[in-house]
């Protein structure tokens, strides 16, 4: 499978899009301003315990307390309580973490107001990011994600993935790792590491230790709350779980960070480096890769199949219900032929549309009705195929006799939700406009002032409609006319940005002229 990562780097932040075999399956924004990253690690005050609840309410910084139940402590929260205070009173930088006692673990059952009595401050990691009105949800079971393995501090257990199915190389990699495990800390054996050498597994389980040192000296001195931990950027944390030998380009058209992913891909897969460049296209990098137009096809409440039949997709207060429809589809005479091949296409689109939205919670799918248990086991096997590539955690249940599917996918960020209805590109909600009839006139006007003022070379960035009403005729177009009369070096764009009657000058700088 190829895949490519397109980063769009803007003034309002970044966006990421994965592409599958040409098809958009997850786009991220990252905003400049982003504060909230599951996997952060902060240093938080217990607030208020709520017992019936069995959780506590922690300031972690945000306008609303985070949210931490009895189940997301840990067994090891009396270390990590005593961990906390060892590392914001160590003055002299004394303390040594392989030389650590641990404490006691705490039972499955117990009661959060024992655990936490006197509000203590403790180090937490954000387990989901805030949603709505809603905090942070908290956990205090820290992890340090890398690239082949995932430090697990105060444990010291060494645990393989399940989707690393060979025996012989799970004993291997469960034996290699029980020799260079570091003293209090347990490791989690990612999918990745299969087929790895013990010179790469080391190295990166060197890394992660040496991010855990500059969290205890983040700490020192620290006062509530405070962020001790950035997670990677999202760029560098998508390459981190997904980068593999199926990857055959990363795309980007921001120098800084080019150069930053370079460094990273040095670090992590040298020989991967290859497959980056940098964009310098005159068309923006999302239009050039057809990002765009997958976009606005892709969200919104219907979506349409290639065979004409398409799915409809709501969002209640408690679940996702998503609908498939036949619309004109029609394979032949026979019924139950005809609602299985909608099915099986609806499945592929509908396992796409789950990792694109990020949907996460209960979701209810009403499959075209089959009599056939053949039939439907078949398309939740279709379902469940296309879905192994999804990251998030996720349990499907059998079709019901009445066609509905019953699902859930593990929730940590908001839904990703797209408005891809537009205002009228000519009246911008207004309902009036300018007469189209004076568009040109217009552009000629401003055109004429910036030859005067020693613009020698312009690019007229517009609507792909008036683009090609500019440039039609090779020698008697508008754009040609206008380049003969000003004495200039002029060029029409097309940007599918650019709404119908808006248009902008940009110099050779490709820097936009405000007039």
């Amino acid at each position: 499978m190829n895949k490519e990562l397109i980063i769009n780097s803007s003034e309002n932040g970044v966006e990421i899009a994965l592409l599958e075999e040409k098809k958009l399956v997850e786009i991220h924004n990252e905003k400049m301003d982003a504060r909230w990253s599951v996997g952060d690690l902060y240093l938080g005050k217990v607030k208020k315990i709520i017992p019936g609840l069995n959780a506590a309410f922690v300031d972690v910084g945000f306008e609303k307390d985070a949210f931490l139940h009895y189940t997301d402590l840990s067994p090891y929260i009396k270390s990590v309580i005593k961990f906390t205070q060892l590392s914001m009173n160590d003055d002299n930088h004394s303390f040594d973490f392989g030389k650590f006692q641990t404490a006691a673990e705490i039972i499955k059952t117990g009661k959060i107001s024992e655990v936490l009595n006197g509000k203590p401050t403790l180090l937490v990691q954000i387990l989901k990011e805030p949603i709505a009105a809603k905090g942070p949800r908290l956990t205090c079971e820290l992890s340090l994600a890398g690239r082949f393995v995932v430090l697990t501090p105060f444990n010291e257990m060494v645990a393989v993935s399940k989707k690393i199915h060979s025996g012989e190389e799970r004993k291997r990699l469960q034996k290699i790792l029980e020799a260079v495990r570091p003293k209090n800390f347990g490791i989690i054996v990612r999918t990745a590491a299969e087929g790895k050498s013990t010179a790469e597994l080391h190295e990166d389980l060197l890394t992660l230790t040496q991010n855990w040192k500059n969290i205890q000296s983040n700490m020192k001195g620290a006062l509530p709350p405070a962020r001790i931990m950035n997670e990677e950027s999202k760029t560098n944390s998508i390459l981190r779980d997904l980068l593999s030998e199926d990857f055959n380009k990363i795309v980007v058209n921001d120098k800084k960070i080019y150069d930053l992913t370079l460094s990273y891909l040095q670090r992590i897969a040298p020989h991967k480096t290859n497959i980056l460049s940098l964009y310098s296209g005159d068309q923006e990098i999302f239009d050039q890769y057809g990002i765009t137009k997958q976009v606005k096809s892709s969200f919104g409440k219907t979506v349409n199949l290639n065979s004409g039949a398409y799915l409809i997709i709501e969002h209640t207060e408690a679940l996702h219900v998503i609908d498939v429809n036949s619309g004109f589809k029609s394979v032949g005479n026979n019924q139950e032929e005809n609602a299985l091949q909608t099915n099986l296409e609806a499945a592929e689109e509908i396992a796409r549309q789950l990792r694109l939205r990020d949907i996460g919670g209960i979701i209810v799918v009403d499959f075209i009705d089959m009599k056939l248990p053949d039939n439907r086991r078949k398309v939740q096997e279709a379902l469940e195929e296309h879905m192994k590539t999804d990251r998030a955690r996720h349990s499907i249940l059998s079709i019901s006799k009445f066609g509905l599917l019953q699902a859930t996918r593990q929730r940590i960020r908001p839904e990703v939700n797209i408005n891809t209805s537009e205002d009228c590109p000519a009246c911008a909600g207004s309902g009036k406009i300018t007469s189209a009839l004076l568009l040109e006139d217009e552009m000629e006007k401003k055109l004429a002032y910036l030859a005067t003022h020693g613009h020698k070379s312009l690019v007229l960035v517009v609507h792909p409609i008036i683009h090609s009403h500019l440039t039609k005729g090779l020698f008697t177009s508008i754009i040609k006319r206008w380049k003969n009369k000003y004495k200039i070096k002029l060029k029409s764009q097309a940007s599918n940005a650019s709404h119908l009657v808006k248009y902008q000058f940009l110099d050779d700088q490709q820097e936009e002229i405000v007039i």
